[in-house]
C-alpha cells in the first residue's frame, strides 16, 4: 500500500516526528534541572521548608521527563544508521566524535550523579546531595553544548577537509569545527528557550493552583519565581535572536529570505510582512500585511538598504517558503506572549496582585505550552530552511538518505507513530496528574539531619536491660 510513497518524503518525516518527539523532554529538563539547583540553594541558604517541598515536588516530575528524553533520544539517534546511512558514512569522521564527546562528558556526568539526586536526599549530607544536583544541572548544558555544536555544523560546515573517498574529514583544528560560525547564537538562544520553557510550565502550574487557592504557600512561591525569569529572561531572549538571525542573514541568507516571505529583491528598503499566504508557484505573498522598509531596518539596522529575495536562488534550491514563513511567525508569536506576561506579571508585583489577579493566573494556564510550541516552531524553521541541503551547500539530502524501499520506511513510522503515542502519552498523562495535584500548603519544619549509615556501620539497636 505504500509502494506509490516516497521513501526520501518517508525518511524526512520519521526524522522530524521523532526529532519533534524528543525535543519536548530535554527543552524542559535543561531548564527544571537548573531550577531544581535553585530551590536546593535556596533552600540550604534560607533553611525554609518551602524550597525543600518545591524540590521534592518537582524532583519526580524530572525524573519522569528525563527518562522519556533518554529513551526517545536513543531510539532517534538509530535513524542515522538506517536511514541516513549515507549521510553517516559521509559525515561520520565529524559528527562521530562530537557525538561520543556528549555521552563521555554530560551522558556520564549525569548518570554518576543522577542516582544520588533522586534518592541520596535523606541518605547523604546536604552539601554532597546539592552538589549531585548541581552535576546533574551541568550536564544538561554540556550535553546541549555538543549537540548543538553537531547541528550548528551542519549549518555552517566549518574546519573540514573533504578526502579522496568523498568523506567530511577534520582539518587541522578541532576548534573550528566546534566552534562554528552558528554555533555560540544557536546555542545561547536554544539554551535560553530552555530556561523559558521551564518557566512557562512551572509558572501555569503555579497559576493553576493559586485559581484553586491563593493562600498556597508552595503556589505562590513557584509562581512568583517562574514570573520572575519570564520577565527577565524573555527581553534576553528576544536580543538573542535578532543576533541569530543576523548571523543566519549572512551564513544561510536563503532561509532568512524564506522566513520573511521576500520572493523578490527590493534595492531600496523591504518591507516587514507581518501576515499574508506565501505562493511559491506564483512567487508572491498573497493578502500581505507589512510595515514599509521595516525588514531592512531589522536585518541591515537601515531602513533603505538593499535586500536580496528568492529570485536570486536556483528554484532547486529554494526552501519551502510556506512552512519556513508560518513557523518563524508562530515562534515569534508565542516569544511576544511570554514576553507580555512577564511585563504582565511586574505590573502585578507592582500592585500588590500577583497572587490574586485571577486573569493573569488564567492567561499563565494557557501559556504553559507556549515554550514547546516555540521550541518546536523554531526547530522547523531552522531545520525546513536550511532544505534542500543536509549539510549546508556541501550535501543535499536527496544525496543523505539510505537506498530504502518505501514500504519498509513507511512501517518503521507507522511504528514509531503508535509506540510513541502510547508509551510517551502515558507517561505524560502522568506528568500531568503529579502536576494537578498542590505542593504543600504551609512550609513545614525541614529537620537537619545528616545522612543515613551505610548497612554494616549502623548501630544496633539497644538491648533490653544491657548498657546502651
Amino acid at each position: 500500500m505504500f509502494e506509490s510513497f516516497d521513501a526520501l518524503l518517508l525518511a524526512r518525516l520519521q526524522f522530524a516526528f521523532t526529532v519533534s518527539f524528543h525535543f519536548i523532554f530535554p527543552a524542559f529538563t535543561i531548564g527544571l534541572a537548573s531550577y531544581l539547583m535553585v530551590l536546593e540553594a535556596s533552600w540550604l541558604k534560607t533553611g525554609r521548608g518551602v524550597y525543600a517541598n518545591l524540590y521534592r515536588y518537582w524532583l519526580k516530575i524530572f525524573a519522569l521527563t528525563f527518562a522519556m528524553g533518554v529513551v526517545s533520544g536513543i531510539v532517534m539517534s538509530y535513524q542515522f544508521g538506517t536511514n541516513w546511512s549515507v549521510f553517516s558514512d559521509r559525515a561520520g569522521p565529524v559528527i562521530g566524535p562530537l557525538m561520543a564527546y556528549e555521552v563521555l562528558t554530560a551522558f556520564f556526568l549525569e548518570a554518576g550523579f543522577l542516582g544520588v539526586m533522586l534518592f541520596g536526599i535523606n541518605k547523604v549530607g546536604p552539601r554532597l546531595h546539592f552538589a549531585a544536583t548541581c552535576m546533574v544541572a551541568l550536564g544538561t548544558c554540556i550535553s546541549a553544548f555538543w549537540i548543538l555544536s553537531v547541528n550548528s555544523w551542519m549549518h555552517t560546515p566549518a574546519g573540514y577537509e573533504i578526502a579522496a573517498n568523498g568523506q567530511f574529514v577534520p582539518g587541522p583544528s578541532w576548534w573550528a569545527i566546534i566552534f562554528n560560525p552558528s554555533f555560540p547564537y544557536r546555542l545561547t538562544h536554544t539554551v535560553t528557550a530552555a530556561y523559558l520553557t521551564t518557566a512557562m510550565v512551572v509558572g501555569a502550574v503555579g497559576a493553576w493552583h493559586l485559581l484553586k487557592d491563593q493562600g498556597n504557600l508552595g503556589a505562590r512561591k513557584m509562581f512568583s519565581m517562574a514570573m520572575w525569569m519570564a520577565a527577565l529572561v524573555a527581553p534576553v531572549q528576544i536580543l538573542l535572536g535578532d543576533l541569530h538571525g543576523l548571523n543566519t542573514m549572512e551564513h544561510q541568507p536563503a532561509k532568512i529570505m524564506a522566513m520573511e516571505g521576500h520572493y523578490d529583491s527590493h534595492p531600496e528598503g523591504a518591507p516587514l510582512i507581518l501576515f499574508g499566504i506565501p505562493d511559491s508557484e506564483a512567487k508572491r505573498v498573497d493578502y500581505a500585511v507589512q510595515i514599509p522598509k521595516a525588514s531592512s531596518l531589522i536585518l541591515k539596522h537601515d531602513a533603505n538598504a538593499p535586500l536580496a529575495g528568492l529570485d536570486t536562488i536556483p528554484d532547486d534550491l529554494e526552501p519551502p517558503v510556506e512552512i519556513v514563513f508560518w513557523t518563524f511567525r508562530i515562534m515569534v508569536a508565542m516569544g511576544v506572549a511570554m514576553l507580555a506576561v512577564g511585563a504582565w506579571s511586574l505590573v502585578a508585583r507592582l500592585r500588590g496582585t500577583l497572587y490574586s489577579w485571577r486573569a493573569l493566573h488564567r492567561t499563565a494556564v494557557a501559556l504553559g505550552p507556549s515554550g514547546f510550541v516555540a521550541v518546536i516552531a523554531g526547530w522547523i524553521t531552522t531545520e525546513v530552511g536550511r532544505q534542500p541541503w543536509v549539510i549546508h551547500g556541501l550535501l543535499q539530502t536527496a544525496e543523505a538518505s539510505a537506498p530504502l524501499d518505501a514500504p519498509a520506511v513507511a512501517t518503521s513510522l507507522l511504528a514509531f507513530i503508535v509506540v510513541y503515542f502510547c508509551v510517551f502519552g502515558a507517561g505524560v498523562w502522568y506528568i500531568l496528574r503529579l502536576m494537578a495535584k498542590p505542593p504543600q500548603r504551609h512550609e513545614t519544619a525541614e529537620p537537619t539531619q545528616g545522612p543515613v549509615r551505610t548497612a554494616g556501620i549502623t548501630p544496633a539497636p539497644a538491648v533490653e536491660g544491657e548498657r546502651p
